[in-house]
C-alpha cells in the first residue's frame, strides 16, 4: 500500500529515503569474515528504547494517505478491521509456542476500526533496564550485519565504516487478510533486492538476521524449534519472501550465510513432530482477532481494553477510560473526525 522513512533523529518522512539495497558478498570464495563487533564502541547511535512511540508513525502515514483508505462500509472510516504494527501481530502469531515472554496489548475501537498498540510488561522493562553488556553487543551485531549487506543505492557497495544509527528505518505499509479479518499494518524492512526476479514489493524485500553458528544436528533442531518460528512469523505477515542469516562465530565474525525462503520454512520443520506448525499460529491469531471484535464494541478513542497474556495462562483483559494506556493521540482523532461521519 505504501511506505515511509524515519531519519537519524526519528523524524517521519512519507517517502523511501531510508530504503537500502541488498548487496550480498560473492557466493564463491571464503566465508565473508564480517567483523560484527567493529564500531560498537565508537560508531553506534542507539534509539532510546525508553521512549514509547506507540502507533504514531503509522498514524501519520494514515492521515497523509486516508483518501486511498476510504471505504463504502457504513459505520467505518478506514478500509481495515485492524490497524497495528507487524511486530504486535508477530507476538500474537507465536503465542501458542511461547514459553518465556508475555505481552500487553491495548485495543481501542475508533470510527469502526480496532487499533492495537503494545505496552511494555513489567518483566520486559526490568529485562531492558538490566540488559547485560553481552546482550547489548549481540543487538548491535544484528544491525552491523545489515550494514555489511546493504548499500544506499541499487548499484552501490556497502560501507561498513559508517555509523550504525538505529533511529533510521524504512517501513512498509501492508493491507492483507487473515481469515475474515482485514489488516492494515506496518513493519520495518531491512532492504530490497534490486536484482530480484519479482521486482514488486513486498516480494523483493529481504530480511537480514544473525544467529550463532551451529555445529550439531541438536543445535539446528533447537534453532528450527525456537528461533526460526519468529523469523517466519515476522516475514510471513508482510509477504517478505527471503530471510538471509549470517552465522557468527565466537569472535563475532560471520563464518557463513544461509538463505531461507519464507514460504518453504514449514518444509524444514514438518517432519519434527514436536515442532511448531504454521496453521496453529495463524488459527490462534485469527481467533484472537475475532475475540477482540466481540469484546471491544464501544467506539471511543479514550477507551482502552488492555489484553494481557503470560505463558501458561489464558488471555485476560481490563478496561481503562482516559488512562495512561490511552494511545490514540488527539491530533489523529481530530484529523479523522474531520472526515464525513459514518452512519451506522
Amino acid at each position: 500500500m505504501g511506505r515511509f522513512s524515519l531519519d537519524a533523529k526519528r523524524c517521519f518522512h512519507g517517502d523511501a529515503r531510508q530504503m537500502r539495497y541488498y548487496v550480498p558478498p560473492p557466493a564463491e570464495g571464503p566465508s565473508p569474515g564480517f567483523d560484527l563487533r567493529d564500531g560498537y564502541r565508537d560508531r553506534y547511535v542507539q534509539r532510546d528504547d525508553s521512549v514509547r512511540e506507540g502507533l504514531d508513525h503509522l498514524l501519520q502515514w494514515i492521515v497523509e494517505n486516508r483518501k486511498q483508505l476510504q471505504t463504502e462500509d457504513k459505520g467505518k472510516l478506514l478500509n481495515a478491521d485492524f490497524v497495528t504494527w507487524r511486530g504486535h501481530l508477530t507476538k500474537v502469531l507465536t503465542t501458542p509456542y511461547e514459553s518465556r515472554e508475555g505481552w500487553l496489548l491495548a485495543v481501542t475501537l475508533f470510527r469502526g476500526t480496532l487499533y492495537i498498540s503494545e505496552f511494555e510488561t513489567e518483566a520486559a522493562r526490568r529485562e531492558r533496564e538490566q540488559r547485560s553488556e553481552m546482550l547489548k553487543e549481540l543487538t548491535y551485531m544484528g544491525y552491523k550485519f545489515e550494514q555489511y549487506m546493504c548499500a544506499d543505492t541499487p548499484d552501490g557497495i556497502p560501507d561498513p565504516t559508517g555509523v550504525v544509527n538505529t533511529n533510521e528505518a524504512f517501513c512498509t505499509v501492508i493491507r492483507s487478510r487473515l481469515g475474515s479479518h482485514s489488516l492494515l499494518f506496518s513493519g520495518e524492512v531491512d532492504c530490497t533486492d534490486p536484482r530480484s526476479p519479482s521486482p514488486q514489493p513486498p516480494s523483493c524485500y529481504v530480511e537480514l538476521k544473525t544467529s550463532k553458528v551451529m555445529h550439531s544436528p541438536a543445535q539446528r533442531r533447537s534453532f528450527y524449534r525456537h528461533k526460526i518460528i519468529k523469523w517466519w512469523a515476522q516475514s510471513f505477515l508482510p509477504g517478505v519472501s527471503r530471510i538471509v542469516a549470517g552465522y557468527r562465530g565466537p569472535d563475532g565474525s560471520v563464518v557463513g550465510l544461509e538463505t531461507f525462503e519464507t514460504m518453504k520454512i514449514f518444509k524444514l520443520i514438518r517432519d519434527d513432530r514436536g515442532c511448531w506448525k504454521p496453521a496453529v499460529c495463524m488459527n490462534f491469531c485469527a481467533a484472537f482477532l475475532a475475540f477482540l471484535k466481540t469484546v471491544v464494541t464501544e467506539d471511543n478513542p479514550k477507551l482502552v481494553h488492555l489484553f494481557a497474556w503470560n505463558p501458561g495462562h489464558p488471555v485476560s483483559y481490563t478496561v481503562h477510560q482516559d488512562s495512561q494506556y490511552r494511545f490514540l493521540p488527539d491530533w489523529y482523532v481530530e484529523a479523522l473526525s474531520a472526515e464525513k461521519s459514518p452512519t451506522s
